[in-house]
């Protein structure tokens, strides 16, 4: 009776559009805050055992975040796949789709471990010529694959919540972890004596504690405890939103390398104001991850419900309130850049690189905000493939041709390669609009 009433006070398919977005994508946009925030904590006690450490621990960062990429579709395809059916109200399907994504979880997880026990130290070791540099990666790396399987149940779960309109419990997950980051990695690295090891020992423990939480919270929300399924036609259903997501993921992990190596035909300084940057404008973007989860389960519960223009009206008014975000945020990066910089760096090479990116990609914010607008609504109605394939060509294949072109054929500098990625957005924005509308037309004409 209980978890009726939740669900009830829940249903997405009628109420204000705007509402329902605030009350989602508020909650969203803090969690993750709080993610990077937690990052930032991790490099901040790593850089008080040494540089050492801290270099060891952005090189695993890096190859974890790689092999984690098959997992990170998980959150999205498990939300599209229960958003529709709860807007048909088959309590029975829902639970299908979360027992079977849970099954999937376990699996990939599997995957992971095998294949990060077979190449992780190879890749460590690609990453840095310093013995020593690779062996406390492979300190963390080491502890963090035995226990991916918490991340990517924490994503399953969640994406199962972000469904049925519930955001507020997986911040919750992220505030405490945050908190408890500062308690567990003092008794790991110190008490402990663990060194690099114990920040990973630290995040497996608030994991776990995050997998258990959402757990506990969504058996409230439906009734029913989640167990492990595996039905072969379910998950080939899932698998279909699950992979393109994920790939989608890792085009933007890949993206990022090739972006850092063009720039480092620059020097160092260049590296590091780039990176500073794009952490900053990582985390002006966080608006727009809350938007993307409140259009996800929005989108996918009137779109199981056969609501088709509350559908389109949905992703119409999520790019109004895109552009609204914009409006606060475009300045923001363009007038307090200097002032954000120089909480990170005193170096003036490293800051006015990083602040010249943030004025240049302001053009672009709009861009990435209708992005993520477009992409969660494709997902939510089931047509994964494009957001892959856009994201394909825009995070490797067009920053490839761009950079190689202005940077190496035609001697353009590394301002060029700034004013490039702002064409690629803004072009991959229209043209995400344009196939999204046509698809929303086509829904609409569908019987």
């Amino acid at each position: 009776m209980k978890a009726a009433t939740v669900n009830n006070n829940k249903d997405l398919t009628q109420g204000s559009i705007y509402k329902h977005m605030i009350r989602i994508g508020i909650p969203a946009a803090m969690g993750m805050v709080f993610n990077t925030l937690y990052n930032l904590t991790d490099n901040w006690f790593a850089g008080r055992l040494s540089d050492l450490a801290l270099s060891g621990l952005s090189i695993a960062s890096i190859v974890f975040a790689l092999f984690l990429a098959l997992g990170m579709g998980l959150q999205s395809g498990t939300s599209a796949m229960v958003a529709a059916d709860l807007g048909k109200g088959d309590k029975q399907k829902v639970m299908a789709w979360i027992n079977c994504s849970h099954g999937i979880t376990w699996f990939f997880s599997l995957v992971i471990l095998l294949l990060g026990l077979a190449f992780a130290d190879d890749l460590l070791a690609y990453l840095s010529d310093d013995a020593q540099i690779v062996a406390a990666a492979w300190d963390y790396t080491s502890v963090i694959l035995w226990g991916n399987v918490f991340f990517n149940l924490t994503s399953c779960f969640a994406g199962a919540l972000i469904a049925h309109g519930n955001t507020t419990s997986y911040r919750n997950v992220l505030m405490f972890g945050f908190f408890a980051n500062w308690l567990l990695n003092p008794l790991f690295i110190y008490v402990f004596d663990f060194g690099v090891a114990g920040l990973a020992w630290s995040t497996l423990c608030i994991k776990f504690g995050s997998a258990v939480y959402l757990l506990k919270v969504l058996q409230n929300e439906t009734g029913y405890f989640s167990k492990p399924a595996y039905d072969l036609n379910d998950w080939k259903e899932l698998l279909k939103q699950i992979l393109p997501a994920s790939m989608n993921m890792l085009t933007i992990i890949i993206g990022g390398f090739i972006t850092i190596y063009f720039i480092s035909q620059f020097g160092d300084d260049p590296v590091a104001g780039y990176s500073v940057g794009i952490r900053i404008e990582q985390l002006l973007l966080m608006p727009a991850l809350g938007l993307n989860a409140s259009v996800m389960a929005l989108v996918g519960q009137n779109f199981g419900a056969g609501k088709k223009q509350r559908v389109k009206e949905i992703y119409y008014k999520s790019l109004k309130l895109a552009a609204l975000i914009s409006v606060v945020f475009i300045p923001t990066m363009i007038f307090l850049s200097p002032l954000m910089m120089t909480q990170f760096s005193d170096n003036d090479g490293i800051v006015k690189v990083g602040v010249d990116y943030l004025r240049i990609d302001a053009v672009a914010f709009f861009g990435y905000m209708m992005l993520f607008c477009s992409n969660a609504v494709l997902q939510a109605i089931k047509q994964p493939i494009f957001p892959m394939v856009i994201g394909i060509l825009r995070q490797m294949v067009l920053p490839i041709l761009a950079f190689y072109l202005l940077v190496n054929v035609y001697d353009f500098g590394l301002y060029s390669m700034f004013w490039a990625i702002v064409v690629i957005v803004l072009s991959s924005s229209l043209v995400a609009l344009l196939y999204t509308q046509g698809r929303l037309r086509m829904l609409e004409t569908k019987s």
